[in-house]
């Protein structure tokens, strides 16, 4: 069961980071651009999930998700089944709650990319294709790198949001954090010991390689 939990945990941080990194580097280029009065506000709810408990924003993600309310019946209407209790609700709550440590490190690279390369490389008529090839790309590398390690390593170590939102279904939305609390309740700390060590190096590895990969690289994130 426990390997099961794993296997399911190491799913949805994949997809999770996938689809983060998909969605966090247009969003950060554009907040690195905007200079507006309302930049402060979306930066602000994109950070929320930082200081917010994850149990208040897996209540309201739980109520949008039923199917007395837009969400939850869209998504019924389109697949025949409800949202709530489901991989997918996981995975849409993941995707929120993990959103900052994508972000973040995004938007500092974005911030500290010299503006005098592009303009170069715009007098030198260099395609928009060839300047993210070229130059955009291979500068923000290690940042993405950080955003896809951070957004990994902190979709592992939810509680929270999965357990309000997916509940504690074997094999569907029962991660490695539920089983050790299941373990944990049932007095079985032999279990708890070995499922919370394997977490625990999980999560020192790739602390560790994210930053060794920053001071070598030289890279810097901050909060926006």
């Amino acid at each position: 069961m426990d390997m099961q939990a794993l296997w399911l945990t190491a799913r949805l941080a994949f997809i999770t980071t996938a689809i983060l990194m998909v969605i966090a580097v247009p969003v950060a280029l554009g907040l690195s651009r905007w200079q507006s009065p309302g930049k402060a506000l979306v930066q602000a709810f994109i950070a929320l999930p930082l200081v917010l408990p994850p149990t208040v924003l897996g209540f309201y993600l739980l109520i949008a998700f039923s199917p007395n309310n837009a969400v939850g019946q869209g998504w019924q209407a389109l697949f025949g089944s409800p949202l709530a209790f489901t991989f997918e609700a996981l995975v849409i709550g993941s995707v929120l709650y993990s959103l900052p440590f994508a972000v973040q490190p995004l938007y500092a690279g974005f911030t500290q990319l010299q503006p005098t390369l592009l303009e170069t490389a715009g007098m030198l008529n260099l395609s928009r294709y060839a300047q993210w090839r070229y130059i955009i790309i291979p500068a923000m590398a290690p940042n993405a790198l950080i955003a896809a390690g951070l957004s990994f390593a902190h979709t592992i170590g939810e509680f929270g949001v999965v357990l309000m939102i997916g509940g504690n279904i074997p094999g569907e939305t029962r991660v490695a954090s539920i089983a050790l609390f299941d373990h944990v309740e049932a007095l079985d700390y032999t279990q708890a010991h070995q499922l919370a060590a394997v977490l625990l190096v999980i999560s020192l590895v790739l602390l560790i390689a994210l930053y060794w990969r920053q001071a070598k690289g030289g890279t810097q994130w901050r909060p926006m």
